[in-house]
Parts: structure tokens; sequence; C-alpha cells
């Protein structure tokens, strides 16, 4: 066989079960190698919407996917999704054509653009290699959690080789933290008042044992954005920590006397720029990888080491329960328990009042993709997700116009969910092609707009100034009819009473897509907007 099938057999062989992308002639014959060996393609309407759901797939189902794109123009459209990726960490294979003559028109520098977001670049060199480099790209990506780009040059890809022999890359080891480390984690949480655990995305998954030491200790449990969700129901949850934190979170957190990360960077968003680190609070942080302690702040302990078999191994060296920070009720820490003035006008909705009242219609068993912009607070905090696999939060690159192909990757990898895509009307019409994908999958998948008719934190960032806002405020658009263009059911909402229509679609057989245009209020710039900016 060529060079081609050989490497999209193997990777299929070696576990990659789900592809995305678009198909051009340099990745044609690799793609159906991988279909042909089993794995499913779904076709998106652009490379980087098919970019960003192989990320949502991976970080929803566990698994590695696959990303195929043609040569040069196929991997720059992609590279917007490629970076948010790369930036999180997600394991990820993206198996790309290459021109290597530079006359070519599809040349670009491949490699180059790997890194430059990074991303990890490796090339098939040989046809007696193929297979075998295919193969380490992907225990690259599964081992060292990268997201890797595999070039696969258009010069070798006919060449004849020998059929694969394929074993899966065996999965990462779990990294043993120092007796000397576990035992200072241990005198601190012996020692501390009022601790904290703030789970991030290397918590996923191990919520029994971060659970039973914060009972031992009597820790309050907060998460990351990435990790929303975790503690889901445990009396003693404060929910996301940072700028998206309620009032009564945030009090509590920076009244602690010990915050442990727990695969959590504490970055300037968790953190808030250190505002929620008190002056005496003493910081830990737990981390499988010793380049992520101390990365974004000081700390007092870094822990390397496994999650799950850190926090087993402090409990069992922790003695008598400690009442803790549990001596009292928490209180209120939900943003929807805090008490607003409902500015909806009848032509529009109030964020707050359309986020309360949607998380009161959908049902509890839900997968939820948020988009960036102004609006996205509401949502992030408003509705409520079932785990740590109900919130797909693809933010680390702070892209506009991601979330509905994160929900169609998130819908997929767990297909028992309602998938509900939460965006903006700018990132609602930047991505409006993967509405067809939506439909042509059959998802049963909700996509509500936040309509402003404006980029929004644009608005409010510099409007205050003074400063003239053409450039970020667009004449009013018909997303509902847009939606219907697509074979969506639509319906355009200016008040609650217009989410009628959002609960006959749930009641219903859901044999198409809903799509809902919420006109909202746009007075006011979202209480995390200044923060973010400031961390521009």
């Amino acid at each position: 066989m060529n060079v081609a099938v050989a490497v999209g057999r193997a990777l299929a062989a070696a576990g990659v079960r789900q592809v995305f992308g678009v198909v051009g002639s340099g990745n044609f014959h690799l793609t159906n190698a991988m279909v042909s060996a089993g794995a499913r393609f779904v076709a998106a309407r652009h490379e980087g919407g098919a970019a960003t759901m192989a990320d949502a797939y991976s970080r929803m189902s566990g698994t590695v996917a696959a990303l195929s794109v043609h040569q040069g123009c196929g991997l720059t459209n992609a590279m917007t999704g490629i970076a948010e990726a790369a930036k999180s960490r997600t394991p990820m294979v993206v198996v790309a054509a290459e021109a290597t003559e530079q006359r070519s028109n599809f040349y670009v520098d491949q490699e180059a653009l790997a890194r430059s977001v990074g991303a990890v670049p490796v090339r098939i060199t040989s046809a007696e290699t193929a297979v075998a480099e295919a193969l380490g790209a992907l225990a690259t990506a599964v081992r060292e959690r990268r997201t890797v780009l595999l070039n696969v040059p258009l010069s070798l890809q006919a060449l004849e080789t020998e059929a694969p022999v394929v074993e899966a890359p065996p999965p990462r080891d779990a990294v043993v933290p120092e007796a000397t480390e576990v035992a200072a984690l241990t005198d601190l949480l012996q020692r501390a008042e009022r601790a904290v655990f703030v789970a991030g995305r290397g918590a996923r998954g191990h919520r029994k044992a971060l659970e039973e030491l914060a009972e031992r200790c009597g820790a309050l449990l907060a998460t990351s954005a990435v990790a929303h969700g975790l503690f889901h129901d445990n009396r003693w949850d404060l929910g996301i920590s940072g700028g998206f934190a309620s009032p009564r979170t945030a009090e509590l957190i920076r009244d602690a006397d010990l915050i442990v990360g727990w695969g959590c960077a504490l970055n300037m968003w968790t953190m808030r720029h250190g505002q929620l680190i008190g002056p005496d609070a003493t910081v830990v942080q737990v981390d499988d990888d010793a380049s992520a302690l101390g990365a974004h702040r000081e700390i007092h302990l870094g822990v390397t080491g496994d999650v799950d078999l850190t926090a087993t191994l402090a409990l069992e060296a922790f003695g008598e329960q400690q009442v803790g920070y549990r001596a009292a009720e928490l209180g209120s820490v939900r943003w929807r328990d805090v008490a607003f003035d409902d500015e909806s006008t009848g032509e529009q909705i109030d964020p707050r009042t359309l986020s309360i009242a949607l998380d009161d219609l959908l049902p509890a068993e839900r997968v939820i993709a948020v988009d960036s912009g102004n609006f996205m607070g509401y949502p992030s905090v408003c509705l409520s997700v079932p785990d740590e696999n109900g919130l797909c939060f693809t933010q680390a690159f702070q892209s506009v116009g991601l979330g509905l192909a994160t929900a169609i990757g998130a819908a997929l990898a767990q297909p028992d969910r309602l998938p509900v895509a939460v965006l903006g009307d700018g990132g609602a019409l930047m991505s409006a092609a993967e509405l067809d994908t939506v439909r042509r999958l059959g998802l049963p998948m909700l996509v509500v707009v936040y309509n402003d008719d404006a980029y929004g934190a644009e608005v409010h960032h510099f409007g205050p100034e003074g400063h003239p806002l053409e450039t970020v405020t667009f004449p009013p658009t018909d997303i509902a009819a847009v939606g219907r263009g697509y074979g969506f059911e639509a319906v355009t909402v200016r008040s609650a009473k217009d989410l009628t229509a959002v609960e006959d679609w749930l009641d219903g057989p859901r044999v198409a897509p809903m799509l809902v245009d919420a006109k909202v209020v746009a007075d006011h710039p979202s209480w995390w907007l200044e923060e973010a900016f400031r961390g521009h």
C-alpha cells in the first residue's frame, strides 16, 4: 500500500476513532484511509470549525481526535482552532498534507506555523519510516498532552510501503509525588483554618479523591472555568473562581488562609490578577507537569504529582477530621441568586433574565459551549452543568467564533446530553456555515444567540471614552431567518414569554435543531469585562 493509506490506517488502528476536516486533493487518500480503518469522519464547512470540533471532541471524550486538512491554505484556515487546542494542551493530531516544493502555490512553512502557536510539528520523512513517525506523533499527543501537527508531504504519499503493524500508544503514566512534598502539603492542610481547593483542567475526573480530602480537612471547593461542574451538588461547592465568581464566592476565597490549586494554573483569570489571594494566604500548586508550578504567580509550595494520587496520599497521612472552613453555611454562592433589576424593555431582554430562564427550561443532562464576547459571563455562570463534562470552554485564545464548532464536537462526544451553543451575534455570523453541519448531522442542538448588533466588548470598552463606534456596531440582523435558511426551527426572543417556543421544542421530538435570536439589552458591560481588558 502507499504511504497515505498506511499513515491513515495506522492512526485509526492506534486509537484515532473520530476525524474532523475539510477534504481536498492533498488529504483525500489520508482521510479515506482513516475512514476505511473504522474512524468516523465529520465534514465541516470550514477548516477553522473542523479544528475546534476536534478540540472539543477530545476534551469531552477523553480520547484523541484528528483534524484532516489540505496542504497550505487548508492548514492556515484551521490555525485559530489549532492555536486554541495547543494553548489548552488538548491531545489532538492534525494530519496535514504538505507541499515541500517552494514554487508550489500551496507552499508555506507548516512547521513554523505549528511552532508559532505552541503545537508540536512532526514530518513523515520517508516511506520506510512513515508508520513509525505517524505513531510517534500520536504517542506525543497522548503522553505529553500536546496538539501535534503531522505533516505528510505530497511527494511521499504515493510511494509504496509495508502494511502497518500497530499498537496503541500507552497512556500517560501517573506522576508519583515526592514523599517530602506530600508531607509538606499535609502539614499545611492540617494547620489551615480556612482552606480552599481550586480544581482546574488537570483535576477533571478526580472528584472523589479531592472531595474526600476536602471533607477531612474542612476545605471549601471551587473550580476554574474549564473544570466547572466538577463538584456539582456538593454543599461546599463555591462554583467558578476568578472573573466569573459570585460576590460571595470571591469573598470566601479572598478570606482563605490556604489556597491549593489542583491541576490549576492559578492564572490571572482564576485568581483575578491575584486579588482573590489574601495578603496572608499560603498558595500551593499540585500539577503533574513541573513546569506549570509557579508559572503564573509566586507559590509557597509546589507538588509535582498526579492530582488523584497526591490527594489520596495526603488523605492517608492527614489524621482526624477537622471542621476547618466548614464551620458555618456558605450562604448564596450562585450568581443567579444575586438580586438584580430586570432591565428588559419589551423589545429587548435582559441577558440575566434570559440566562436564568434558560437554566430553568433546559434538562439537567446538558453539554454547553459558550463563545467569546461581552455576553459570555451570563450563560457561563447561570447555566448549571451536571459535571465537568457539562461545559466545554474553548477560551484559551479568547477567539470569537469558536462556540458553535465547540458545541458540535462536544455533542458528538456526549451524545446522551442536550447540546447547547451559546453565542453572541458576532460569533454566530462568523461561524454560520457550521449551522449546516449541525443540521446535516441531525444534532438536536439548541443554539442561543445573545444579539446586541455589535461587538459588545469593544463598545463598552471604548464607548465611555467617546471614541467612534461605527466600526464595531452593525444594523439589526434577523439571525432567526438565517437559522431557518439552514433548516433550523427558530424564534426571535424579546421577552421571557417568547421562550415558550423553546419550551415547546424541548418537549417535542426535536426533529430539527432550534435557534434562538435573543435581542438583548446592551446598555451595560458585563461585570467581568473590565478585568478581561486589563489582562490584554
